[in-house]
C-alpha cells in the first residue's frame, strides 16, 4: 500500500513515499526560525505550505506513478505552536514555536486562575505550551486576539491546507493544556480561562483514525489516481513512537533530535507535573505516555559547531580522539528547560573553562551535557513510577557511535541505534496512514536493530559521580539575572 508521511519540523520539512515500511522516494526542505526578541521563536506558516507544495512537486517529479498511487497521508509535527486564524481562515500572526519563551508569565496567571490544571491535563503550565501563549497574546496584542476565530496546531493548519477540515488528534492536543488528557475531550474549562471556547478548536479524532480527503486542487496538481485519506496523525514523539513501535506499556526511547525526549508509553494516564514529567495521549486509542522534555539537544550541538566554526561530524571526530571525560561542564538550556525544571528564562553556559580547554574538550562537555540533562528527566519518571530497563534511539544525534555510548554511560541503560531512523516521524506518519486505510496495529511493528549500546560498568559509575556535581550549575544559572 502506497502512503505519504509528512513531518513537518521545526528546522525542515519531510516527506516520505513508502510501500508499507520500503521508501520509495523522499524530499526534504528546511525552515528557518525567526527570533524577533529575546526568548521569543517564530515561524511563517506560508513557509511551512511552500515546503510541502516544493517536496511534493520534487516527489512528483522522480516518482509520478508511485504518487499517483498514493492511497492515504498521514501528519506528523512539532507541537504547541500556536497558529491563529480570523473568521475567513487567514493567519493573523506568525507562529509562535514550541520553544517560544515569552509566556512564561501567563503560566503562573493559568495555573492561579485554575488550579484544577494539572489534575485535569496532567502537567504544569509551561511557557511552551499553547495556552499560555494565548494568554500572552491577549494581553499584549488583544485587537488581534478579539478577531481570532480559531487555534491549529502546525500540522493541523497544513491539513487545513490539504484538506479544508480542522481536525486535531489527541497526541497533539495534549499538548495545548486545553485537553482534558484522561477523557480525550477539550476541556471547556481550560479555554474558558484563556478567553476561548471549544467552537474555535478544530474536531478531535485518534491519530489512527481518517481526518479528512486531500482537496481536488491538489489531487490534480499531484497527479493523484484518487484523492488520499488523511490520516489524525501524531504530535512529533508520538509519530516517532509508531516508527519504533513504542505501542506498548513499557515501550520507551530517547530522541536526540532538535529537542531531547526521553519517552514511555503507559497503559494509563499517569502524570507526575511537580517534575515536569509530560503526560499525553498517544496517537492510538486508549493509550497514553510520559515524556522528560529537553529543549535543547542535538541542537546544542549544531550551534555549538557554528560557534566553533566548524561541522558537527569534525567535532565529533575530534571529541572521539580527546581523553574519555572532558575538564569542563556544559548546560544545554539554550532555550531555557522544562523538565525537571519548568524554567523558560534560564540559560545555558560552559563552566571550568581554562587556558588548557580544547576544542575538543568543549565538545565532549556538549554531549554530556545533554546526557546529564536526559539524566534528570530519567529521575523525573522515575519519580512518576516509570523506570526504564533500556530504550531505543531516534533523531540525528542518535547516529553517533561517540554519543549513543557515552548516553548509555550516563543513563546506565542499554541503548539501540535502530533501522529507518532517518525516516522518524514520516515514518510513524506514514503508519498512522495505514491504519486509518484500515490496516491494524500490526503495522507498527518493531525496526531491526542495528546497533546496541551496553553501559561499561567503571563510565557509568564515573557518570553518575559526574552527574551530581553537573547538576550544581542549574541553580547557579537560575540566580543569574535574566538577558532580556
Amino acid at each position: 500500500m502506497t502512503v505519504l508521511g509528512i513531518d513537518l519540523g521545526t528546522s525542515g520539512l519531510k516527506v516520505a513515499l513508502l510501500d508499507g515500511d520500503s521508501l520509495i522516494a523522499a524530499a526534504h526542505r528546511p525552515l528557518n526560525v525567526q527570533r524577533p526578541h529575546p526568548g521569543w521563536s517564530e515561524q511563517d506558516p506560508q513557509a511551512w505550505w511552500r515546503a510541502l507544495v516544493d517536496g511534493l512537486d520534487e516527489l512528483k517529479a522522480c516518482a509520478p506513478q508511485a504518487l499517483a498511487a498514493t492511497r492515504g497521508i498521514g501528519l506528523s509535527g512539532q507541537m504547541h505552536g500556536a497558529t491563529l486564524l480570523d473568521a475567513a481562515g487567514q493567519v493573523l500572526r506568525p507562529c509562535m514555536l514550541w520553544n517560544d519563551g515569552r509566556s512564561q508569565a501567563q503560566c503562573a496567571e493559568l495555573e492561579a486562575a485554575w488550579p484544577a490544571l494539572r489534575s485535569v491535563t496532567g502537567n504544569p503550565a509551561m511557557a511552551g505550551f499553547t495556552a499560555p501563549k494565548l494568554l500572552w497574546v491577549r494581553e499584549n496584542e488583544p485587537a488581534l486576539f478579539a478577531r481570532t476565530a480559531r487555534v491549529l496546531l502546525p500540522k493541523a493548519w497544513l491539513r487545513w491546507q490539504l484538506t479544508g477540515e480542522a481536525v486535531e488528534e489527541m497526541s497533539d492536543a495534549s499538548g495545548t493544556l486545553w485537553l482534558d488528557v484522561g477523557a480525550r475531550r477539550w476541556s471547556a474549562e481550560a479555554l474558558a480561562v484563556c478567553g476561548l471556547s471549544v467552537a474555535q478548536m478544530p474536531r478531535l479524532v485518534e491519530g489512527s483514525a481518517p481526518a479528512g480527503q486531500v482537496r481536488g486542487e491538489w489531487v490534480q496538481r499531484w497527479g493523484f489516481a484518487r484523492p488520499p485519506v488523511v490520516a489524525g496523525g501524531a504530535g512529533d514523539n508520538a509519530a516517532g513512537a509508531v516508527a519504533v513501535g513504542a505501542v506498548q506499556a513499557g515501550d520507551a526511547f530517547v530522541s536526540l533530535g532538535t529537542s531531547g525526549v526521553l519517552w514511555a508509553t503507559t497503559a494509563g494516564f499517569a502524570p507526575n507535573p511537580g517534575q515536569g514529567v509530560h503526560a499525553f495521549c498517544h496517537a492510538l486509542p486508549d493509550t497514553w505516555h510520559q515524556m522528560g522534555v529537553l529543549l535543547a539537544a542535538a541542537s546544542a550541538l549544531a550551534w555549538w559547531a557554528q560557534v566553533a566554526g566548524s561541522d558537527e561530524a569534525t567535532l565529533l571526530t575530534e571529541a572521539a580522539a580527546a581523553t574519555p571525560s572532558s575538564p569542563c561542564w556544559f548546560a544545554p538550556y539554550l532555550n531555557g528547560e522544562r523538565t525537571p525544571h519548568n524554567d523558560a528564562t534560564v540559560r545555558g553556559a560552559f563552566a571550568g573553562l581554562d587556558a588548557g580547554t580544547s576544542r575538543a574538550d568543549m565538545t565532549l562537555a556538549v554531549l554530556d551535557g545533554v546526557g546529564y540533562a536526559l539524566r534528570d528527566a530519567q529521575a523525573a519518571l522515575a519519580a512518576a513510577g516509570t523506570v526504564l530497563t533500556g530504550a531505543d534511539l531516534i533523531g540525528g544525534g542518535a547516529r553517533s557511535a561517540l554519543w549513543a555510548q557515552r548516553l548509555a554511560d550516563i543513563l546506565a541503560l542499554p541503548l539501540h541505534q535502530v533501522a529507518h531512523s532517518e525516516l522518524g516521524g514520516a515514518l510513524g506518519a506514514a503508519r498512522l496512514a495505514r491504519m486509518a486505510l484500515g490496516e491494524g496495529l500490526g503495522v507498527a511493528a518493531k525496526p531491526a536493530r542495528l546497533r546496541s549500546f551496553e553501559p561499561c560498568p567503571d563510565q557509568a559509575a564515573l557518570q553518575a559521580v559526574r552527574h551530581a556535581q553537573w547538576r550544581a550549575l542549574y541553580p547557579d544559572l537560575a540566580a543569574l539575572p535574566s538577558p532580556r
